[in-house]
């Protein structure tokens, strides 16, 4: 699970931003695990998605007249 932590103030390697999505998607990172793979990073993806999603609906508010 992810904490709040405050934002890094030097930007995040392309390896650390792949572990942090294949996080989200079950990946451990222990020592012998290897490398997140390619479904790993897709359902990661699928959750950064739903928060993005999530928080453009709160931004912009819910039209329920649709």
């Amino acid at each position: 699970m992810l904490t709040k932590k405050p934002r890094p103030k030097k930007t995040p390697t392309l390896n650390q931003m792949i572990r942090m999505i294949a996080s989200l998607g079950g990946f451990l990172g222990r020592r012998s695990d290897g490398e997140p793979g390619a479904k790993t990073l897709w359902i990661g993806m699928q959750r950064v998605m739903d928060a993005v999603i999530t928080i453009q609906i709160l931004r912009d508010g819910y039209d329920t007249s649709v």
